[in-house]
């Protein structure tokens, strides 16, 4: 009863004209971020922050939501239509997704996809719906010792489930956690690693950072890469019209879905995991399952269905820790991090009791959202293959004004365009080297809190580092850091690891 007295009130508060509307723009720029490759929900995220700063904190959150589940939507339908996945989680979707539209059947894939989608995210809402305030309820018994565990279980593991190097990660890792010194420290107010200029007393701002590793590198990229020159046509558009798939690729496609739900659903919570590592964990699933596994890979409709539920449950399940915990899951749960500091809301356990509007009107405008993307993604599919023809050296210094624009908008500080362009520099710089700035953003956000936690927890046990492995929670979570940390470095699952990631 209590949970139908909550969703009451957050429909109450989503279909507000003001909240409806921002969530309707929110699942628009998404669609339109998944389906141009290059952009991605990160760093849209990223150049809109700023913008947000006007607007009631409920309707920054659900708008910047929807960009990154509606980022999903949009990601599938470019790898169907042309190969060109729009999202990196929607690689996979290319394997087989092409492949039908080749045949004729793109109408048939995109549906699929499409529908897929919206049922994933409205199972994994309702999870959300369901498991947040249990989940908020059990985080109220964590004190500093058990939330500093829990930030080192979270970088630990991210390291242990990104792709390529484990050292690599790892120092990305500690790249992030170092520049999260930068700035005055807290308790003894002295400033470090400030270098004599003022602006760095308040640390490193998060959206120049995050603007830059994944803004102006992926500018540089693209131009290196000759995508400045390229030019996308369709190459399927016969078959658009016939939406309907035969009766048995229904039977195996909702099949594929309600396994892709459940398994994208858990792996988005787990910090590191989201929508991704569900894509991909999704279709070799799919491939042990299937009766024919040679299918895969020449139009096997469970390899679109599959894959596209997971990664949109990830991508909504994701939002569980970040509410009820305070612990980002990916870069873009960060973000989301983030933009509720700037508007004073501090995201935790005390969220759903304190910010009740906020928290269901999130959780019910997410409903909505993937209501509309359905509603988007169908009709639109004409535009956004047109859209594709644009060049991309006439979009990169759109992209490139925008993101000056909203760093400087930050506190008008021309200090903060130098450091986006710094670090868009260092983003290059890494993907070259094969590091992924992800975990470095993880690092970043999550460092400073771990650092306040940690000092805490030995304040209370006046420095006996015990405290960390006397209370049950702590030590439980320091173990699975443990566990994970060996998994990773350990040669057969490296082995293994690395050709997961390969095959998908």
């Amino acid at each position: 009863m209590d949970l139908l007295n909550n969703l009451a009130l957050g429909f109450a508060v989503a279909l507000t004209l003001d909240n409806s509307l921002y969530c309707l723009l929110g699942t628009l720029l998404g669609t339109l971020v998944g389906v141009l490759p290059g952009l991605g929900p990160l760093a849209t995220i990223a150049l809109l922050l700023p913008l947000t700063y006007g607007l009631e904190p409920t309707t920054a959150l659900i708008m910047l939501a929807g960009i990154y589940y509606g980022a999903q939507y949009g990601g599938s339908t470019t790898a169907i239509l042309i190969n060109l996945p729009g999202e990196v989680s929607s690689v996979v979707t290319a394997l087989d997704g092409h492949q039908m539209a080749r045949q004729g059947r793109a109408g048939q894939a995109l549906a699929v996809a499409a529908l897929g989608s919206f049922f994933a995210g409205c199972m994994a809402t309702l999870l959300i719906a369901a498991v947040a305030p249990s989940m908020s309820a059990l985080a109220l018994k964590f004190g500093p010792a058990e939330y500093c565990s829990l930030m080192l279980l979270g970088l630990v593991a991210a390291v242990a489930l990104a792709q390529g190097s484990v050292i690599k990660a790892m120092a990305m890792v500690l790249i992030g956690l170092l520049l999260g010194l930068i700035g005055t420290d807290v308790t003894s107010g002295s400033q470090r690693f400030v270098f004599g200029i003022p602006e760095l007393a308040d640390g490193v701002d998060f959206v120049a950072v995050a603007m830059g590793l994944f803004g102006v590198a992926e500018v540089i990229r693209n131009l290196e890469t000759g995508q400045a020159d390229r030019q996308v046509a369709s190459s399927a558009e016969r078959g658009l019209n016939r939406w309907r798939p035969p009766r048995e690729d229904c039977r195996r496609a909702w099949r594929a879905s309600l396994r892709g739900t459940a398994l994208g659903s858990l792996l988005g919570v787990l910090p590191g995991g989201g929508a991704v590592l569900a894509s991909y964990a999704s279709y070799l699933l799919e491939k042990k399952f299937a009766r024919e596994p040679q299918r895969f890979g020449h139009g096997a409709i469970e390899g679109v269905a599959g894959p596209e539920s997971a990664n949109n449950a990830g991508a909504q399940t994701a939002f569980i820790p970040m509410l009820t915990l305070g612990l980002p899951s990916n870069p873009v749960m960060a973000l989301m991090i983030g933009a509720m500091t700037i508007h004073n809301v501090q995201p935790g356990p005390q969220v759903i009791s304190s910010n009740p509007e906020l928290f269901w009107g999130l959780v019910a405008s997410m409903w909505i959202g993937n209501a509309l993307l359905v509603i988007l993604n169908l009709p639109l599919i004409g535009l956004w293959v047109k859209l594709l023809s644009i060049r991309y050296r006439l979009l990169y210094p759109s992209i490139l004004m925008l993101c000056v624009i909203g760093v400087y908008s930050v506190n008008h500080s021309p200090l903060l365009v130098l450091v986006m362009a710094i670090f868009g520099a260092l983003g290059y710089v890494f993907s070259k080297l094969g590091c992924e700035p992800a975990q470095l953003l993880l690092g970043f956000v999550l460092g400073p809190m771990m650092e306040e936690n940690l000092r805490r927890a030995m304040t209370i046990s006046r420095g006996d580092p015990g405290i960390f492995v006397s209370q049950p929670i702590s030590l439980t979570l320091l173990l699975l850091a443990l566990a994970l940390l060996l998994a990773a470095a350990a040669p057969a699952v490296a082995r293994r690891r690395t050709a997961a990631f390969q095959e998908g």
